[in-house]
């Protein structure tokens, strides 16, 4: 598949209850993304199930989907060449302690588990993450 240029990231509930969702949307924005669809929400357990079912039978699967579901997050469609990528470059390393000075998890995260942000990790799960988030109607 060719690159889609999007990617989807949710800010998690930790990040939003703390007062980062601002911040975190600059340096996306700075980092030279178009945010081409923006929502906040609550994750119903179910909801969290389905989009982690990867991860399903994993050790951290049960406390991913509380935390997931626990609180508010922002959910957003982004749009950049070769978007995955560089947003993975943005994230930094799952584990916050791995992740380079001035990434997000570096700059934000607090645990592995709870770390700050999520982003897609290939052209096709990105579409697949967008279309579980937004309706055609949504993005822009």
């Amino acid at each position: 598949m060719a690159n889609s240029n999007i990617t989807l990231t949710l800010i998690k509930p930790k990040t939003v209850a703390g007062f980062h969702t601002g911040e975190i949307l600059s340096h996306i924005e700075k980092a030279g993304f178009r945010i081409k669809a923006l929502k906040m929400l609550q994750l119903p357990m179910e909801k969290a199930e389905l989009f982690y079912g990867v991860h399903r039978g994993k050790p951290f699967f049960e406390e991913l989907v509380v935390f997931m579901s626990s609180g508010p997050i922002v959910a957003a469609i982004l749009e950049k060449e070769n978007a995955v990528e560089d947003f993975r470059k943005l994230l930094g390393a799952t584990d916050p302690k791995d992740a380079a000075p001035g990434t997000l998890r570096n700059l934000y995260a607090t645990g592995k588990t709870h770390n700050a942000v999520h982003g897609s990790d290939s052209d096709e799960n990105a579409l697949l993450e967008a279309g579980i988030f937004f309706s055609e109607l949504e993005r822009f």
